[in-house]
């Protein structure tokens, strides 16, 4: 496989250890009864207290991890587990970016004037790109290449 295909492989991976990873995040009961959403409020941004750090392989993972040609298992889940979280702090980010923009300036963006929309977008896209960038670092470190 060439390296860029690895890459991307590696990259994929990471993606469906953080859906495994909320998937059983969702189903998490903070007080020890059934699993149940907890309600949006301002301390919450709707992905409860922590990341769940599952380290089960979705099906799709599975099929991508021998492509990776990995021996060191170990190397693996301390890749899968550091992304988990990483990717967790992304998506609080953006979340509360959203939430506080929202706050300022009213839900419906069709209101939005053309200085405003344009701030909107630009923060929901300073996140992206901090997501991409560390997806693909920690790609290159799962498949332990120096970084470009």
């Amino acid at each position: 496989m060439e390296r860029e295909a690895r890459i991307q492989a590696a990259e994929d991976f990471l993606k469906e250890a953080v859906f495994r990873s909320r998937e059983v995040q969702s189903s998490i009961d903070p007080w020890g009864g059934p699993a149940q959403r907890q309600a949006s409020g301002p301390g919450n941004c709707g992905l409860g207290q922590e990341a769940a750090i599952e380290l089960e392989l979705t099906p799709r993972a599975e099929e991508i991890l021998p492509q990776l040609e990995l021996a060191d298992l170990a190397h693996v889940r301390s890749i899968q587990s550091e992304w988990i979280e990483r990717q967790d702090a992304l998506d609080r980010k953006r979340n509360h970016f959203l939430r506080d923009f929202r706050r300022r300036h009213g839900a419906d963006r069709t209101a939005y004037d053309a200085s405003t929309l344009a701030d909107f977008e630009a923060g929901l896209e300073d996140v992206n790109l901090e997501e991409s960038r560390d997806r693909r670092a920690a790609a290159l470190r799962l498949l332990s290449i120096a970084a470009e």
